[in-house]
C-alpha cells in the first residue's frame, strides 16, 4: 500500500471514528416539578444557593422505611448526621413514630436533649472522653441519661475510661458494644473479646450491658467480581449472630432481657434485613432524602428529597478556557453539550447538577466555591437568574452548608428548619 493512500485512509477513519464519538445533546429544559421550584424560588427572591426539602417525598420515604422495618417487627432508629435538623428529625419522627436516635456529635446530643428530653439516644460512633464529660456538663435534667443513652464502647481502654468518669460524677452509663461485621472500622472483631468487657461491666454498679452495635456499611461496596451483595449480607448477619449466641451463651441471664439493643443496619442495607435478622433495631437517615450515593438497587423504590438550588449569575453561547490555544472553541464544535456556558452563585459542593438535564462541570477550566462552571447544549434553557439544581451525593455534611433548609411542599415554601450549629453553650 502506498504510503499516500494509508494516510488517507487513516485520515479517514479517525474522521469516521471521531463523528462516531461525538457526544449527543444531552440538554433539556426544566421539567414541571424543576420549572415550578425555579418559579417558587423566583417569587420568593432567594437570590442565593440554598437547600431545599420535599416535604412529601420525605414522608413518602419515611412510610416506606417504617413499613418495612414494622413488617419484620422491629425497631426503627433515626441516623441524625445524615439528617441533621431538629425540624427535619421531629417530622421523621411524626411519619414513623419512633423516638430511638443515634446521635455522633457532641454539640447535637445535647441540642437533641434540649429539645426532645423524651428521645432515646444511642452513640453511633466511640466519644472521646472529654466530649462525653462536656456533655454531662450541659446535659438537660429533663433527660434521663441514665436510661435514655447508650455509650459505644470499641476497646477495653476506653471503657476504663468511661468507668473513671462514672465513679466521679456518681451515675451509671449504659454500655453498648461496637463490633465488626466486615467493615473493619474498628470494634471487636472476635465474640471472645466479650469477656473483658462484660467482666469489667459484671464488677462495677456504675456500668451496665445494653446491648451490640454492628455496622454493615460494606455491604454491597464490594466489586460483584469478587464477593455479591447476598454473600456479603450473609456473612455479616452471621458475624453478628455469632456475638449474641456467645453473649447467651457465656452469661445466660440476659436471654430473658428484652431491653437489649441489637442495633445494625444503614441506608443501603436497611430493606435487605428480614425477619430473619439477629438485629432488634435497624437504623438509617440518609435514604429518606435519598443522595446520588444512595441510588442503589434496594432504594430504588425512594425518591430524592432534598436538592441544592442556586441561581445562574452568568450566561453566554460558546466555551472560553484561559490560555493561548483555542481549546474551548475547539472542544465545543466537537461537544455540543459544551456550547453554552454558565457560572453559578457559589459551588464545588458535594453534589451533581440534576436540572436542567445536560448540565456538566468544566474540570478543566477548574472547579470554584464563588463562581463555578457548568456548560450545557443549546438545548438547556437557562437564563441569568434562574436556579440550576443539583443533588447532594451524601447529607450529613452538606445539608449543613446553606443555613436554614427551605422545606417545600407542591412547589410552596411550607417554612424554614435550622440546621445543627456545631457550637453548644461552653
Amino acid at each position: 500500500m502506498k504510503r499516500r493512500t494509508f494516510l488517507i485512509g487513516s485520515a479517514g477513519v479517525l474522521l469516521v471514528a471521531g463523528l462516531t464519538l461525538k457526544p449527543d445533546d444531552q440538554g433539556a429544559g426544566y421539567d414541571s416539578y424543576f420549572g415550578n421550584l425555579n418559579d417558587m424560588l423566583k417569587r420568593l427572591n432567594i437570590g442565593r444557593p440554598a437547600m431545599l426539602i420535599d416535604v412529601a417525598r420525605l414522608k413518602t420515604n419515611a412510610l416506606k422505611l417504617i413499613n418495612h422495618i414494622n413488617g419484620i417487627n422491629r425497631n426503627y432508629r433515626i441516623v441524625s448526621k445524615s439528617l441533621p435538623s431538629l425540624a427535619l428529625i421531629q417530622q421523621v419522627r411524626e411519619y414513623t413514630g419512633s423516638r430511638r436516635i443515634m446521635t455522633f456529635q457532641q454539640p447535637f446530643m445535647n441540642t437533641i436533649t434540649d429539645a426532645m428530653p423524651d428521645a432515646d439516644l444511642l452513640l453511633g460512633k466511640p466519644m472521646p472522653i472529654d466530649a462525653v464529660k462536656r456533655f454531662y456538663q450541659q446535659v438537660n435534667p429533663a433527660f434521663d441519661h441514665q436510661t435514655q443513652l447508650q455509650w459505644l464502647i470499641d476497646t477495653p481502654e476506653r471503657l476504663q475510661q468511661y468507668l473513671a468518669l462514672a465513679k466521679q460524677l456518681g451515675i451509671t452509663l449504659r454500655i453498648n458494644v461496637e463490633i465488626d461485621v466486615g467493615l473493619h472500622r474498628g470494634g471487636l472483631t472476635a465474640p471472645e473479646q466479650l469477656d473483658a468487657i462484660m467482666t469489667l461491666i459484671h464488677a462495677n454498679d456504675e456500668l451496665s450491658f445494653a446491648g451490640f452495635m454492628g455496622y454493615d456499611g460494606h455491604v454491597g461496596k464490594i466489586p460483584s467480581i469478587l464477593e455479591s451483595t447476598h454473600a456479603s449480607l450473609t456473612k455479616s448477619v452471621a458475624d453478628y449472630q455469632g456475638f449474641v449466641d456467645y453473649l447467651f451463651a457465656r452469661w445466660p441471664q440476659y436471654r430473658e432481657r428484652t431491653d437489649l439493643t441489637f442495633n445494625g443496619a444503614g441506608s443501603p442495607t436497611v430493606m435487605l434485613h428480614d425477619s430473619n435478622t439477629p438485629l432488634t433495631e435497624l437504623s438509617a437517615g440518609s435514604c429518606l432524602v435519598k443522595p446520588t450515593d444512595f441510588d442503589v438497587s434496594s432504594l430504588q423504590n425512594f425518591e430524592p428529597a432534598a436538592f441544592i438550588a442556586t441561581p445562574v449569575l452568568k450566561e453566554w453561547t460558546g466555551l472560553k478556557l484561559p490560555g493561548p490555544i483555542p481549546l474551548g472553541t475547539l472542544w465545543q464544535l466537537w461537544d455540543i453539550n459544551r456550547k453554552k456556558t454558565f457560572f453559578i452563585y457559589g459551588g464545588y459542593w458535594k453534589a451533581k447538577p440534576e436540572a436542567p438535564k445536560g448540565l456538566a462541570e468544566n474540570s478543566l477550566y477548574g472547579y470554584s466555591s464563588n463562581q463555578m462552571m457548568y456548560n450545557g447544549s443549546p438545548s438547556v434553557e437557562l437564563n441569568v437568574g434562574d436556579y440550576i439544581f443539583l443533588r447532594p451525593t451524601q447529607s450529613e455534611a452538606v445539608l449543613l452548608d446553606f443555613g436554614d433548609l427551605l422545606a417545600t411542599q407542591s412547589n410552596e415554601l411550607v417554612t424554614w428548619w435550622p440546621p445543627f450549629s456545631q457550637q453548644h453553650a461552653h
